[in-house]
C-alpha cells in the first residue's frame, strides 16, 4: 500500500462520525496515515496485578491495578450534593474508597457484591486508601477473586498494556484508542514494509504492519520497545539514504575546471599579501581542505562552519579566486538581500584590485540592468556573482559556473540548493554557517556532506560581556549605552515585532524606534531597519549605520546575519526570552568586531517559562557557539534550530537525536551501503527506491523546509 492510499479521510474508518471527525482534525489527524502516525506518548500496564499493598506503604500517591470486590456503599455531604463513595478490598482483603465527585451514576454500576477490575491513582487520605480518578470494568458475575486476574484479559481495557496518545479539547482516550485500532485492523495488513528486506533482518527489525501494532497495542514492554526501534531506525534510514544518494550521484561525475596548483595561485597570492594580517591557523587548515577537494576531478561537498566572525567569508573568497583563475566562475548566494549586498560590498574592496569582475544579483535590480547583467554572466564577463534566490532563477545561466557558495545554508532547502547546483551539476559545492551544526545533526542533515570547523578568531576579538536584566530596569541599560555612545560608539536595539500588535504587549521596532529616538537618545541620530522596508531603504539604513552617521539601529532579527560595523559595540535584545538560541548567538555576533570591548544585554520578562531561564543562563556562561548549539539542539530539540521559528526543519515523527544517535549511526552505515553495494538503486525505474520514496516522501531529497 503506497501513501496515497493511507490519505484517505479518517472519517472511512469505522465508528467515526463527522462529530468524532472533526475533533481529530483539530488535533492534526485528518487521514489514515496521520492516525497511524499518531503514536502513544506513554502507556499504562494494566497486565501486571499490583494490589493495594504498595499505596498502604507510601505516603505519594501510587498507581493500583487489581481486581477487587465492591462491599458497600457510603455517602458523604449533605442532600442533594451528596457524593458516592464505593466500598472495596482487593484479593489480599485490603480494604479502601473510590470517591465518585459528581459520579453518583454509578451507584448501579459498581453494586455490592460485584467484582471489578480497577486502575487509578490511590493515596492515604482521611485514614484509610482513597481514589477519586480511577478507570474500571466489570467482571462476569461467574468470575472470583482468585480468577479475576485471568478473566481480565478478555476485557477491553485491563489485561494488556494501554497507550496513552497526546490529545487535544474534546478528544478522549477510548475513542481515540478504538479508531487507532480499527484503523489498524482495516488498513494495516496491507502497508509494505519500506525498509529492504536484507536490512530488515540484519538489524532484526519488525515489519512495518507490526511495528504499527506493536507500537499502539504491544504485548509486552519488549514488543514495544521493538516497534519502538524499528520505525525510528526507518526514519532515520529515509533520511540517510537520501543524503548517501545525492552523495554518490555527486561522486559519479567529472568536473571540467579544476583549479590552479600551489605555484600558479597568483590571485590568491596578491589577495593575501594585501590583507596586512595573516590568516589564522584554523582558516588555513580549512582552506587546504578546500584546495584538496577542488583538485580532484568529483565535485567538492563541503560545508563549512564557524562561529560569527571566524573568517569564513575571506576563505571563500579564496577559494573563489583559484576557480576563477582557471577560467571558471562563481556565484555566492545569500538568503537576504541585506546580506548578499554586504558580501557584494567586501568582495569590490578585496578583489576588484586584483583585476575581479562582480555583480551583485537581487530581486530589487531592475529589469534593464538585470537583462544586462544576465547576458554578462551568460557570456562569462562576470567571474563572482553574488546575489539571493535570484541566482537560482530558469533565465540565470552562466558560461562556466565551477565553484557554488551559499552563506546561512540552513535558511535554504536542499532543492533551493540543487537548483542552483542545476546550472552545472559538476560545479564544486561549498556551504556556510555560522550557527553551528551539532555532529548529530550533522550527521542527519547533511550526510552527503564533508565538514570543516574554524573554531578559532582572528586577533584582537574579545569576548563579548553578556548582561542580563528584567524588563523594569532597562534604564540601567540605556544609561551605559549612552556612556558608550559619548565615547564615540554605536549600538543595535533589536526587538520581537516590527508594528505593534493588539495580541501582546511585546515591545515593536517601530515603535521603540520613535521612543529611543525622542525620548531615551534625543540627542543621536537613530535609524529603523525590518524584513518590510524595501531594498533601497534597508542598504541607505546600513550604510548610514556603517559610516557612523546613524549612531543606533532599531530592529527586527533582520540584522542576525551579514552586518559587520566594527564601532558598534552595544547589543540590546528586548524580550530576550522570545529569541532562540542560535538567534540569540548570532545577534550578540554582530558586536565586537572591532577593537573596543563589546557588551550584550539581553532584557527579560519577569514571568520566564523553564525554558526561558535555561536558555539565558546559557548566553550568559558562554560565548562558544559549538556549545550553544549543542545546548540548543537538547532545549528544543531538531525541529527547531536555526534561530526563529522553523518548525519542520527535520520531519522526524517519532526519531529523537537526543537520544538515538546510535541508531543514527547504524541507519547511515545501512543506507550507505545499500547504495555503494547497488548503485542500481539510483535508477528511476528501480522498484525498491520507488517505493521508498512513495511511501515516505518527506525524506525524499526535499530534506529541509526553508
Amino acid at each position: 500500500m503506497f501513501q496515497g492510499e493511507l490519505k484517505q479521510p479518517v472519517s472511512r474508518l469505522q465508528g467515526i462520525g463527522p462529530k468524532t471527525s472533526a475533533v481529530l482534525s483539530a488535533a492534526g489527524i485528518v487521514t489514515i496515515s496521520n492516525i497511524l502516525k499518531h503514536y502513544p506518548r506513554g502507556y499504562e500496564d494494566r497486565m501486571k496485578i499490583t494490589g493495594l499493598a504498595p499505596a498502604l506503604k507510601s505516603n505519594d500517591a501510587v498507581i493500583i491495578n487489581t481486581p477487587a470486590l465492591i462491599t458497600s456503599h457510603e455517602f458523604f455531604g449533605r442532600p442533594p450534593r451528596q457524593t458516592l463513595k464505593v466500598m472495596i478490598e482487593d484479593e489480599a482483603g485490603i480494604p479502601a474508597s473510590l470517591v465518585c465527585f459528581g459520579r453518583g451514576f454509578l451507584a448501579d454500576k459498581l453494586q455490592p457484591g460485584r467484582l471489578i477490575m480497577l486502575y487509578g491513582s490511590f493515596q492515604n487520605r482521611y485514614n484509610e486508601l482513597q481514589s477519586s480518578a480511577f478507570e474500571f470494568e466489570v467482571l462476569p458475575p461467574e468470575a472470583t477473586i482468585e480468577t479475576a486476574a485471568d478473566e481480565a484479559s478478555a476485557l477491553s481495557d485491563f489485561g494488556r498494556i494501554l497507550p496513552i496518545y497526546p490529545l487535544t479539547a474534546g478528544l478522549n482516550q477510548k475513542p481515540l484508542r478504538k479508531a487507532v485500532s480499527h484503523a489498524l485492523s482495516e488498513w494495516a495488513g496491507n502497508i509494505e514494509t519500506e525498509l529492504p528486506e536484507k536490512i530488515r533482518l540484519e538489524y532484526k527489525l519488525l515489519t512495518k504492519p507490526e511495528a504499527l501494532r506493536q507500537i499502539h497495542f504491544p504485548d509486552s514492554e519488549e514488543s514495544c520497545t521493538k516497534a519502538v526501534t524499528s520505525l525510528k531506525f526507518e526514519e532515520l534510514f529515509h533520511f540517510q539514504f537520501a543524503a548517501a544518494r545525492r552523495a554518490f550521484k555527486r561522486k559519479s561525475v567529472h568536473k571540467s575546471v579544476r583549479p590552479v596548483s600551489a605555484s600558479e595561485r597568483k590571485l590568491e597570492n596578491r589577495l593575501l599579501g594585501s590583507l596586512g594580517f595573516k590568516l589564522t591557523a584554523a582558516q588555513d587548515r580549512v582552506l587546504a581542505e578546500i584546495r584538496t577537494d577542488m583538485s580532484s576531478e568529483k565535485p567538492m561537498s563541503r560545508m563549512l562552519q564557524g562561529d560569527v566572525g571566524c573568517g569564513k567569508t575571506l576563505v571563500a573568497f579564496i577559494a573563489a579566486l583559484n576557480v576563477i583563475e582557471s577560467g571558471g566562475q562563481a556565484a555566492f548566494m545569500a538568503p537576504t538581500g541585506l546580506l548578499a549586498r554586504q558580501h557584494a560590498d567586501n568582495a569590490y574592496k578585496l578583489l576588484t584590485p586584483l583585476g575581479i569582475n562582480i555583480a551583485l544579483l537581487t530581486g530589487s535590480v531592475k529589469s534593464e540592468q538585470r537583462r544586462h547583467l544576465l547576458q554578462a554572466l551568460t557570456a562569462g564577463e562576470i567571474d563572482l556573482v553574488i546575489g539571493t534566490h535570484a541566482l537560482f532563477s530558469e533565465n540565470v545561466a552562466f558560461k562556466q559556473l565551477s565553484l557554488i557558495i551559499i552563506d546561512e545554508q540552513h535558511r535554504f532547502g536542499v532543492m533551493q540548493r540543487l537548483a542552483l547546483s542545476g546550472k552545472n551539476s559538476t560545479a564544486d559545492l561549498l556551504l556556510m554557517t555560522a550557527t553551528p551544526i551539532p555532529r548529530t545533526l550533522a550527521m542527519t542533515v547533511f550526510g552527503d556532506l564533508d565538514v570543516s570547523t574554524i573554531n578559532e578568531l582572528p586577533p584582537g576579538r574579545g569576548p563579548v560581556e553578556t548582561h542580563l536584566a528584567a524588563i523594569g530596569n532597562e534604564q540601567k541599560v540605556y544609561d551605559f549605552v549612552k556612556k558608550q555612545l559619548n565615547m564615540g560608539r554605536q549600538a543595535y536595539f533589536v526587538y520581537p515585532l516590527i508594528s505593534k500588535s493588539d495580541k501582546t504587549s511585546l515591545k515593536d521596532a517601530e515603535s521603540m524606534f520613535e521612543s529611543l529616538e525622542k525620548q531615551y537618545f534625543s540627542g543621536y541620530k537613530v535609524g529603523l531597519i525590518h524584513s518590510r522596508l524595501d531594498e533601497k531603504k534597508k542598504k541607505e539604513i546600513m550604510d548610514g549605520f556603517r559610516e557612523g552617521e546613524i549612531r543606533i539601529i532599531a530592529a527586527t532579527t533582520v540584522v542576525e546575519v551579514g552586518v559587520d560595523v566594527p564601532n558598534a559595540t552595544c547589543m540590546i535584545i528586548e524580550h530576550a526570552e522570545r529569541f532562540g538560541l542560535s538567534a540569540l548567538h548570532q545577534l550578540r555576533g554582530r558586536v565586537g568586531r572591532g577593537e573596543h570591548s563589546s557588551y550584550a544585554f539581553l532584557i527579560y520578562s519577569p514571568e520566564l517559562t523553564e525554558t526561558g531561564t535555561a536558555r539565558l543562563k546559557i548566553m550568559k556562561q558562554s560565548t562558544d557557539g559549538f556549545y550553544i548549539a549543542e545546548e540548543d539542539l537538547k532545549i528544543r530539540g531538531p525541529g527547531n534550530l536555526s534561530g526563529s521559528e522553523q518548525s519542520g526543519f527535520l520531519p522526524f515523527t517519532i526519531a529523537d537525536l537526543n537520544t538515538d544517535f546510535e541508531l543514527l549511526k547504524e541507519a547511515r552505515i545501512a543506507a550507505a551501503a545499500l547504495v555503494n553495494d547497488d548503485p542500481g538503486m539510483l535508477q528511476p525505474e528501480n522498484n525498491a527506491l520507488r517505493r521508498l520514496f512513495e511511501i515516505c516522501p518527506p525524506f525524499s531529497d526535499d530534506l529541509i523546509g526553508g
